[in-house]
């Protein structure tokens, strides 16, 4: 694979660790657990210390088995450098703690994961305002921005109720200001979408849905797509202009951010992870298509009030989906007509596990108000268009019939 022939996603991500010498012939990069790496030569240390030669230096900062993963990602995203962290909501984080200063505006989808409203809701208190926006319309977010106004943050597929924020128009918006465009892509996958190709800055993936997809390790990410001019952002510290400006964002994150606040990813986990992705465009295509499935014989069921799922002609953002994404992926959501109790819906399914991740292999379903999204109260919850009975499913990869069986056998109370 080495030369320069483009090939498909699947066949990328399983030979990239083989695009470098791997020891003793190892199909997939080893687990490192080393926490420390020593060196002969004192000099040679100093060297790596100071950027001036590659290496390692401790764990906190850097370890073969996840720069694999690094590089794994950045191929998926098309980007030019990836940082892993020890979560998703870490590598969210990571955007505050490495690249705002106190007085800076962000600009953020009003539909978010929950604890990310939160963490910006924290950013807020902390002297970073941040505007709530409806995000499916790029005039709501021109209408927000301030001359402070550094970053803009979206979620591709807005979790749980599947809004589609206008992302090529949001992506022209902040080419022309010269304000960094951050994308969530978790909901989406890099199979299913690539957001370089509206012009996000910068790319940030929870590790634990669809590239692990097995529900066995924590993990995110942040990568930069090379498509934002670092050298005209003002929060760059001076010490690591010492790079070239390119490199200017993610070294600060690499120190700011993955260095001084801790929050690193541990080599058995990326390990997992890794192997996780080599299978992620065969589970996404089944669960997308299942998603699909279900979405359809709930919407056309007298006993449902109502269906989110953007691969449904009466999504509100379907044009937009159809044209960007390759598959609409594997969350939905779905409101019970009145009189119809959520919890003994749940409680009557046999297939479906109540549990409060995504994208695992097994489908999962959460009565969304009384759970994930308790926290934030019902006015809130209300905003978001986020009813007190809506159960959110993330689809797994069983047998279709055996799914669409099991949701319609729960509705017969």
């Amino acid at each position: 694979m080495n030369d320069g022939k483009k090939f498909g996603f699947t066949t990328t991500i399983l030979h990239s660790d083989r695009q470098k010498p791997i020891e003793h012939g190892s199909l997939h990069k080893p687990i490192h657990t080393a926490v420390a790496y020593g060196y002969r030569d004192a000099r040679e240390l100093a060297d790596v210390f100071q950027g001036k030669k590659p290496g390692y230096r401790y764990g906190r900062q850097g370890n073969p088995t996840v720069t694999a993963l690094e590089e794994k990602i950045t191929r998926m995203e098309e980007g030019v450098s990836t940082l892993c962290f020890a979560t998703g909501m870490a590598a969210v984080g990571a955007l505050m703690q490495g690249l705002l200063r106190a007085g800076d505006h962000v600009v953020s989808s009003a539909f978010l994961f929950g604890n990310t409203n939160s963490l910006w809701q924290t950013v807020d208190l902390q002297g970073m305002p941040v505007s709530f926006v409806d995000a499916t319309d790029v005039g709501n977010v021109e209408r927000a921005l301030k001359p402070t106004t550094r970053m803009v943050f979206v979620e591709t597929i807005a979790n749980p109720r599947t809004q589609v924020a206008d992302l090529a128009r949001l992506g022209a918006l902040c080419r022309e200001r010269g304000i960094l465009y951050v994308v969530d892509n978790t909901i989406t996958s890099p199979y299913l979408f690539c957001p370089k190709k509206v012009g996000a800055s910068l790319v940030v993936n929870a590790l634990t849905k669809a590239i692990g997809g097995h529900g066995n390790a924590l993990g995110g990410s942040l990568t930069d797509t090379g498509l934002f001019d670092w050298s005209h952002y003002p929060n760059i510290a001076e010490s690591y202009k010492r790079f070239a400006p390119a490199q200017w964002g993610m070294a600060q994150l690499r120190a700011k951010a993955l260095r001084d606040f801790g929050g690193a990813l541990g080599p058995e986990a990326a390990h997992h992870l890794a192997v996780g992705s080599e299978t992620m465009a065969l589970r996404i295509e089944r669960e997308s298509s299942t998603a699909l499935a279900l979405a359809s014989m709930l919407s056309a069921d007298a006993r449902v009030a109502a269906v989110y799922y953007p691969g449904l002609p009466t999504h509100p953002q379907h044009a937009i989906a159809k044209q960007l994404f390759r598959a609409y992926g594997g969350l939905l959501s779905f409101e019970l007509k009145e009189g119809f109790d959520c919890f003994d819906y749940l409680n009557r399914l046999k297939i479906a596990i109540p549990a409060s991740n995504l994208g695992d292999t097994r489908t999962l379903v959460i009565p969304v108000a009384h759970t994930i999204y308790h926290e934030m109260g019902q006015a809130r919850r209300a905003s978001m268009g986020i009813a007190e009975s809506l159960i959110r499913v993330s689809v797994g990869i069983e047998d279709t019939a055996d799914l669409l069986d099991d949701f319609k056998q729960a509705l017969n109370d």
